[in-house]
């Protein structure tokens, strides 16, 4: 069975669809874009033709991914105006290195790049200590190789609470891309035991303020606690879903530990 790409499908069709997904009416949308609604309701109608700037124009109102955008203008009948260029390539130089940078500069604490679908893009030493032993298949996979049960699962004391948090994130990704992979890792994530009970509701207990990553390691439990970063201006689909994700100590005896073991 052929599955057609979203631009094989009509403009009015994929607009719609976006303002929806948006729990948007056409009244909001109109109200956002500075557009009469009635202007709208003919372009979701095929009734008129948009131009590529109007395309761009709804894109940016729908908060749509740079991605999703490249489908729209498809839909109309232009070209893609947003580049997707491999990280390796020598105009993604300044962006590799700014990375490599920050990855060394966080060492001996671990820290990660992943891509939109969570595959591992780079990493640094400090990671070596939470991916030791994992089944190397895995680890290909940010949120398979924390939540699988060959995976770091196993080690990670509060599971239960770490992998609502995980499942949190994806989920709230999803709502936002509307992008059928990542709903099709959420469903195989929610397969993988765990033998701890999940909350629905991250609700802090006394005294805290972030939800810790909590591991044995080293023949010790470890706490961390992340910090999510993004490039603020993204004009290239790469760069735009490139996501790092630094762990930093939650205690002084972790912070001490990681410490030594790298001097």
């Amino acid at each position: 069975m052929t599955v057609a790409t979203p631009y094989q499908r009509s403009f009015g069709e994929l607009l719609r669809q976006w303002r929806e997904h948006r729990r948007m009416s056409q009244l909001d949308l109109s109200n956002r874009a500075e557009i009469s609604t009635r202007h709208i309701s003919f372009l979701e109608t095929g009734r008129a033709t948009p131009s590529r700037d109007m395309v761009l124009h709804l894109s940016e109102h729908l908060d749509l991914p740079l991605r999703e955008r490249n489908h729209l203008l498809l839909a109309a009948g232009y070209a893609p105006v947003y580049g997707e260029s491999p990280l390796a390539s020598p105009q993604m130089a300044a962006v590799y290195d700014a990375i490599r940078r920050l990855l060394s500069a966080h060492d001996p604490f671990p820290a990660v790049v992943v891509d939109r679908l969570w595959n591992l893009v780079d990493a640094n030493d400090g990671i070596g200590l939470l991916a030791k032993g994992i089944d190397p298949d895995l680890l290909g996979n940010v949120l398979r190789g924390s939540l699988h049960p060959d995976g770091l699962a196993p080690h990670i004391v509060n599971l239960g609470e770490w992998r609502a948090h995980l499942l949190g994130r994806l989920r709230r990704q999803i709502t936002l891309t509307a992008d059928p992979q990542l709903a099709e890792l959420y469903a195989e994530l929610r397969e993988y035991p765990c033998d701890q009970p999940e909350p629905e509701v991250e609700l802090p207990g006394p005294g805290d303020i972030l939800v810790p990553l909590r591991v044995r390691r080293a023949g010790r439990e470890l706490s961390f606690f992340s910090i999510v970063a993004t490039f603020g201006t993204p004009l290239d689909i790469t760069v735009s879903e490139l996501a790092i994700e630094s762990f930093y100590p939650a205690d002084r005896a972790t912070a001490a530990f990681l410490r030594g073991a790298s001097s």
